[in-house]
């Protein structure tokens, strides 16, 4: 069967991999790449981009690009504020849904969306770490018995890309119960975007147990511009589940000179006949040199002064700089699809998501408020 891929919004987004993904499944062909009509003239241009780069349609407005004929699947990377009516008036037309992370900028538009998805049937996917080679060998040990029960799950998870700073004062952090903003062009709140993964990934592992409380705390202690955003670069969360397993996350991102690849992304998962960790970049190579400065930061690109996005092409330089093996996997895309194909619910729908998103939004109260904070007070 062939399914019918509409993009919603473009470049300087996660589209930018989700896109080109779905464009490589012989099983896509897609339709065009759309927005809501109205947007603003920086965002429009750069969905014409993509668009072009996919040598697709752009259309101007969502309404009608959801009417077009042979339209199966939205892949949906709006910004955070967006992206909840977005998915509403996608999941209200009928279409299967592929989502950035986390769903949604708040959890009554995010609950809505579970509703409908439910009321039409429809199969929905949130972008997750789970088809990594990593979490599918984390998921084999815990299925095999290997550590008996699982009773405790540790991830440390920090994305080394960014412009660290030295001179950040280090005040204790003065945090919003319930966040508005979350990306602006040269800040994200890291927690919500970084430790959504880890959240997500322990619901997997555990068979769904839900969240049943959390304390956490959030800081600035690497990124400037966060800093002067008032938006956290780093977050940990000490959380309860059901049956009484325990997990804990420290997330964030921490800048170029911070690790010689991609970052940390440990995994410690505690049982009652043994325990395991996991580095999924332990197995890699070095590449050192003399000819040119250790540790080279590239330059920042005015549109993209973090590097968030693949098409900025900001990529460190210097030595040490790690490689790791090839690792075949199914692009997340791919995984979803074969969803659809089997009819059976992805690894991490979209009611995963609301239950990962109550968690983000129970971390934050508990950061600015300084308690432990039960998932039912969200």
């Amino acid at each position: 069967m062939s399914y019918g891929v509409l993009i919603v919004t473009g470049g300087m987004t996660h589209q930018e991999n989700y896109a080109r993904g779905f464009q490589a499944d012989p099983r896509c062909r897609i339709i065009g790449v759309t927005d809501e009509a109205g947007v603003d003239g920086r965002r429009a241009r750069l969905n014409q981009s993509l668009a072009a780069e996919l040598k697709v349609p752009y259309f101007e407005d969502l309404s009608q690009a959801l009417a077009r004929p042979g339209v199966d699947v939205v892949s949906i990377t709006t910004e955070h504020d967006r992206q909840g009516r977005v998915t509403l008036r996608c999941a209200e037309a009928g279409k299967h849904l592929y989502m950035d992370k986390p769903l949604a900028g708040s959890l009554a538009e995010a609950r809505a969306i579970e509703s409908v998805v439910k009321r039409k049937n429809l199969r929905t996917q949130m972008f997750s770490q789970v088809p990594m080679p990593s979490s599918r060998r984390l998921r084999r040990i815990v299925a095999n018995g290997q550590i008996g029960e699982l009773r405790a799950f540790h991830q440390d998870l920090f994305f080394a890309k960014g412009y660290a700073d030295a001179s950040i004062p280090l005040a204790r952090r003065r945090e919003q119960a319930v966040p508005d903003l979350f990306l602006v062009p040269d800040a994200k709140r890291e927690m919500f975007n970084i430790a959504v993964y880890s959240l997500a990934l322990v619901r997997w592992l555990s068979g769904g147990r839900a969240f049943v409380s959390v304390r956490a705390l959030t800081g600035n202690y690497f990124l400037g511009t966060n800093a002067r955003r008032n938006m956290e670069d780093f977050g940990a969360l000490s959380l309860t589940m059901e049956g009484g397993l325990a997990a804990t996350i420290s997330a964030g991102r921490t800048g170029w000179r911070s690790h010689g690849s991609a970052g940390h992304n440990r995994v410690k998962l505690i049982g009652t006949k043994g325990s395991v960790f996991l580095d999924a970049y332990q197995g890699h190579g070095e590449v050192c040199t003399d000819r040119q400065p250790q540790w080279q930061s590239p330059p920042a690109n005015p549109e993209d002064p973090m590097a968030f996005w693949a098409s900025s092409d900001q990529r460190k330089s210097g030595g040490p700089i790690w490689f790791t093996p090839p690792q075949p996997a199914p692009s997340d895309q791919t995984v979803f699809i074969d969803s659809l194909e089997r009819n059976r619910p992805a690894d991490v729908t979209a009611a995963d998501g609301v239950r990962v998103l109550e968690a983000l939004f129970a971390a934050y109260r508990s950061a600015a408020e300084h308690r432990t904070v039960k998932i039912s007070e969200v």
